[in-house]
């Protein structure tokens, strides 16, 4: 029999976002601080409104206190679930207000983006945008990479933890505890915000020639976006507005930061070193990179697209290293990303499908999982070949030797085929509204995987169900549905239980 929720069931959701909203409600007031530092003052109003819409969600959440604070699975799926729908709803409201967006449902898609760490953008004239305004755009990233339940575990210590972890689509506890693994991750966040910040602003003072307070402006803003994967840029052309190839570099290289798992961050800092290119997954994206990487390249030579070498290997490795990571830059025009056809396509498609790693600010499949679904097709695959008596290995190395069980395998492929559907989803809708096959599909894997590259489809005058399929594609991919799925069967079981 479907139980019916109850009101203790209610207070511990709430109780929990309530605790959630205020660590968002705080982070709001960077964007307000940015605002005064500039005088934007209808900005800054609207920043007022929208940290005091959280914290007041969040002080009605602490009161509803529940006879105990630790949260069961469920409970917990569904706090991360709805913190991923609550939060872009309200922190849209500063974009709402601005002008710079058609309509609320256009605000609340570029917050979720934002937030999703996708990067597919409906903003109007982006090149004029209140910089407080950006700002915000780009602190999104941080807290949707970094993971905002991630933030409030290193705040707040008792009970639920793990479920709250999990639910957000990390897997690796890199630490005894759940909050001191949450605290190691924004540790890491921190030591890359100084030094890539540090980076990109000399390249933008010293090369582009930029002022110094514009030089820290793009230096973080490109940070945020590039280290938490997301994709949004302060002007209109993305990267390509930079003309830079050494911007391009540091970039990629805070881009491949992203797109690492916190585990392997924590091997580097810890050691030992050298396993960690015997990792399974370590493998796997190595080989998938290359593979994308010379499918795009061997595509684009043999269009001819780009007369150069220098030319081509440029704009195909950044493009793809952009794809793989889920990050979203681009150095091209939309425009000339809809006409890379044939293998270009091919090699570009799969790259932004398959994604980066496991518990990182990616989006994607994720290399562990596809490693997995080799190595298990592989050994079916031998089991059948082989002798009866042949021994087939059931194991792989992943930070130490690990057993590749029925239940793991089946797993890795279920979530697989979910994104499968999920990217077929929104090109199907895409196709329905006459947008051409290779277009549709190209924006659907973007906004599934949580990239953000776009060929032109993501604009403002697309059709509102257009609109709506991104949304929660960007939604599902981010929190790779699990939590959605808890979240359906509660209020399933709230309408239909007993």
């Amino acid at each position: 029999m479907l139980i019916k929720p109850i009101g203790e069931d209610f207070r511990i959701i709430g109780y929990y976002l309530g605790r959630i909203f205020l660590v968002v409600a705080a982070a709001s007031l960077l964007p307000m601080a940015w605002a005064v530092a500039g005088r934007e003052w209808h900005p800054f109003a609207s920043f007022v409104l929208m940290a005091g819409l959280f914290a007041l969600l969040g002080v009605l959440g602490l009161r509803a206190r529940p006879e105990t604070d630790r949260l069961d699975w469920g409970h917990g799926m569904v706090v991360v679930a709805l913190t991923w729908v609550i939060v872009p709803v309200i922190g849209a409201v500063p974009f709402a207000l601005s002008g710079h967006w058609m309509n609320p449902l256009d605000a609340i898609f570029d917050a979720l983006s934002g937030l999703s760490t996708t990067g597919l953008a409906l903003v109007q004239d982006l090149d004029h945008l209140a910089p407080s305004l950006n700002f915000w755009r780009h602190l999104l990233h941080f807290l949707g990479g970094q993971g905002i339940i991630v933030a409030a575990l290193s705040l707040f210590a008792r009970g639920g933890g793990i479920t709250l972890y999990h639910g957000e689509a990390r897997d690796e506890r890199i630490l005894p505890s759940v909050t001191s693994t949450a605290r190691f991750i924004w540790a890491v966040a921190a030591l890359h915000l100084i030094v890539g910040v540090a980076a990109l602003g000399l390249v933008a003072y010293l090369v582009l020639g930029f002022t110094p307070i514009r030089s820290l402006f793009h230096g973080l803003m490109i940070f945020f976006a590039g280290f938490d994967t997301g994709g949004f840029a302060p002007q209109s052309t993305s990267l390509g507005y930079y003309h830079s190839a050494i911007f391009e570099g540091a970039t990629a290289v805070l881009m491949v930061a992203g797109a690492m798992s916190f585990g392997l961050h924590f091997a580097l800092w810890r050691g030992p070193r050298r396993a960690i290119f015997a990792n399974l997954e370590t493998k796997t994206i190595l080989s998938t990179f290359g593979f994308t990487m010379i499918l795009t390249l061997v595509g684009l030579a043999v269009a001819g697209i780009y007369t150069s070498v220098a030319g081509l290997t440029r704009q195909g490795f950044f493009q793809v290293l952009s794809a793989h990571t889920g990050t979203g830059f681009a150095t091209v025009p939309s425009v000339e990303l809809a006409g890379w056809g044939g293998l270009a396509f091919g090699g570009m498609a799969i790259a932004m499908a398959l994604g980066g790693m496991g518990s990182s600010t990616a989006g994607g499949v994720k290399a562990l999982r596809v490693g997995i679904t080799v190595k298990a097709i592989t050994n079916q695959v031998k089991a059948v070949l082989l002798p009866e008596r042949a021994v087939v290995g059931t194991s792989y190395y992943q930070s130490g030797r690990r057993n590749l069980t029925t239940e793991l395998a089946q797993s890795a492929m279920t979530v697989s085929l979910l994104y499968v559907a999920l990217f077929l989803l929104g090109a199907g809708i895409g196709i329905a509204y006459g947008v051409p096959l290779q277009d549709a599909l190209f924006e659907s894997v973007s906004a599934g995987a949580s990239v953000g590259l776009s060929v032109g489809v993501t604009e403002a005058g697309m059709p509102v169900l257009l609109k709506m399929t991104y949304v929660f594609q960007m939604w599902a991919g981010r929190l790779e549905f699990v939590a959605i799925f808890a979240l359906l069967g509660f209020l399933y079981a709230w309408a239909r239980g007993k």
